[in-house]
């Protein structure tokens, strides 16, 4: 067996706990920029051959990345357990994915710039989300367990703020503007490209103070060679002995589903919109900024109701709202009943989000934090596939894109079912 949780450490100092906050606003550029409203729009419609096979093609890169990632996050984890220090691997990850999204400039609207578009962006997205680990992993280190709600839920109402900021950045500064500034050419889509150029310094320059101010752990000695080994194996006593880690691997499974369905409902909620409400592709986006500004105050809302009643509850009644009124956006006809429901529904994303990274924070035994992350990353990869395949089935299957939206409650459902089984961990005294 290995230790348990120790007492909760002191809060760290406030320059501290905004540094670690922060970095959800650098890293959310990313993939709202990159990979949703941007370039990826701009890949599929202008470098690829087609919309179709850009669509396709960009698939499989992310879900390429993706399987490197639920692959190496666990092992990665477990090795930066036993060399004790967080921060060297989250500079060099944040360097990849900030180095892999600049790189992104060179990609020139021409079918022969393909291949290095996908390479470019399955690269920046293992950067990412390798990020992602060590910098969740920080976070029992930074305040007392009464805590972790709090700033887990506004540095994820952050991150959606900072994704939005950069957004509108580079749309109204680079995109849209009829003469684009510093000379960028138009006709070989500068204006657009440029905007990878603005992702990668935003998530750079905001990621520095993470870097600077906030404490990481002591190093303890081991060499990297030494440590992969010590790290292999301690990932498979974990697998090897997974029942004397029950109510991690219950949440696992649990979080699994119903990250699945979030997902699923991001990725295909704004097709959604305009297939059946007719929503043009302006009215589309606004939506979907309006669902981010929801998430994110639903977010640091929540956060104080995740301290008061526990990550569990917390996470239990966004499920059930979300479950309510995603029923009652697919019984709606009117576009007005649509949006107000759908920007209510988007208030509970952020709470789920968050108070699922402060209950994993909570439940992981001390030594295995990083360790369990990564398996947190794992289980957030591990069945993205599922989500997509059973909507697009049901859709073919009942000509129907509200029968097709109606699996994703499923995956709410049977998360909530799982997440009320997992065994709430013992409050800390501070």
């Amino acid at each position: 067996m290995k230790p348990s949780s120790a007492s909760s450490p002191p809060a760290a100092s406030l320059r501290a706990t905004v540094s670690w906050c922060l970095y959800d606003w650098a890293n959310s550029a990313y993939p709202t920029v990159v990979l949703t409203f941007v370039f990826a729009t701009y890949f599929t419609q202008a470098v690829a051959t087609d919309v179709i096979a850009g669509t396709a093609e960009w698939g499989f890169a992310l879900t390429a990345s993706g399987i490197a990632i639920a692959v190496l996050s666990p092992i990665l984890g477990a090795v930066a357990d036993q060399t004790g220090r967080r921060k060297p691997w989250l500079a060099s990850f944040t360097a990849l994915a900030a180095i892999g999204t600049a790189c992104l400039w060179w990609v020139k609207p021409e079918p022969s710039f393909v291949p290095l578009a996908l390479a470019l962006v399955a690269v920046s997205n293992l950067g990412f989300e390798f990020g992602s680990v060590f910098y969740n992993a920080m976070l029992p280190d930074l305040v007392p367990q009464s805590r972790l709600g709090r700033l887990s839920g506004w540095g994820w109402g952050l991150g959606y703020a900072g994704g939005l900021v950069c957004l509108a950045i580079a749309l109204f500064l680079l995109v849209q503007p009829p003469i684009p500034p510093f000379g960028l050419d138009r006709g070989s889509a500068e204006h657009v490209r440029a905007t990878a150029l603005l992702t990668a310094g935003w998530f750079a320059i905001f990621s520095l103070p993470i870097l600077l101010w906030t404490p990481d752990r002591p190093a303890t000695g081991l060499g990297f060679g030494r440590a992969l080994i010590a790290g292999v194996r301690s990932l498979g006593e974990t697998l090897g002995h997974i029942r004397s880690y029950r109510a991690c691997a219950i949440f696992l499974v649990a979080q699994m589903i119903y990250t699945d369905g979030l997902n699923t409902l991001f990725a295909f909620g704004g097709i959604y919109a305009a297939g059946t409400f007719s929503m043009p592709l302006e009215e589309v986006l606004m939506f979907g900024i309006a669902l981010n500004v929801s998430a994110g105050l639903g977010a640091m809302g929540f956060a104080w109701i995740d301290d008061w009643i526990g990550p569990k509850p917390t996470i239990a009644i966004a499920l059930v709202f979300v479950i309510a009124l995603g029923a009652a956006l697919l019984l709606v006809e009117s576009k007005t009943a649509f949006w107000m429901l759908g920007v209510a529904l988007g208030a509970f994303f952020g709470p789920i989000q968050a108070a699922s990274r402060s209950f994993m924070a909570r439940l992981a035994p001390e030594a295995m934090r990083t360790e369990m992350f990564g398996l947190y990353a794992l289980t957030g990869k591990a069945t993205a596939f599922l989500g997509p395949m059973l909507l697009g089935w049901a859709t073919l299957a009942f000509h129907s894109q509200r029968a097709g939206m109606a699996t994703v409650l499923a995956f709410f459902a049977v998360g909530l079912a799982l997440l009320l089984k997992v065994p709430a961990p013992p409050r800390q005294a501070d």
